[in-house]
């Protein structure tokens, strides 16, 4: 038997801003790992700046978890990015590597959050 969620409006709107969210995570993830296809990082920022933003209008609600999930994601990846930016820079190889590394965990990160928002189904902390 299909069990059937609704929502109300409120959380409707918070959910398509994490769709739109989700969706450019998506494609800065993706980007960073097809060679020759960089994503702009100011997407990203864009999309961490809506999360911080809209964060508290969902307090208390099952996506406040998430944009706790997107907001954690950019912040280690970026930390990530540049801790290994050195290797990136002195050792190409390496580098790029390590980047398609930190890039597949945040994609990684990105499909499980979207599946979730997408069963309206909280984070697991």
């Amino acid at each position: 038997m299909n069990d059937v969620v609704t929502i109300s409006e409120k959380e409707q709107g918070l959910k398509t801003i994490g769709q739109i969210s989700y969706a450019i995570h998506a494609v800065v993830a993706v980007a960073a790992v097809l060679p020759g296809i960089q994503a702009s990082i100011l997407l990203l920022l864009a999309a961490f700046v809506l999360d911080l933003i809209k964060k508290d209008e969902a307090a208390g609600s099952w996506q406040q978890s998430h944009f706790a999930w997107r907001i954690r994601s950019v912040l280690w990846a970026g930390i990530l990015y540049i801790v290994t930016s050195p290797l990136y820079l002195l050792l190409w190889l390496p580098g790029v590597l390590a980047w398609a590394i930190v890039s597949l965990w945040l994609l990684y990160r990105v499909v499980r959050g979207w599946v979730n928002l997408n069963s309206n189904t909280a984070m697991p902390r």
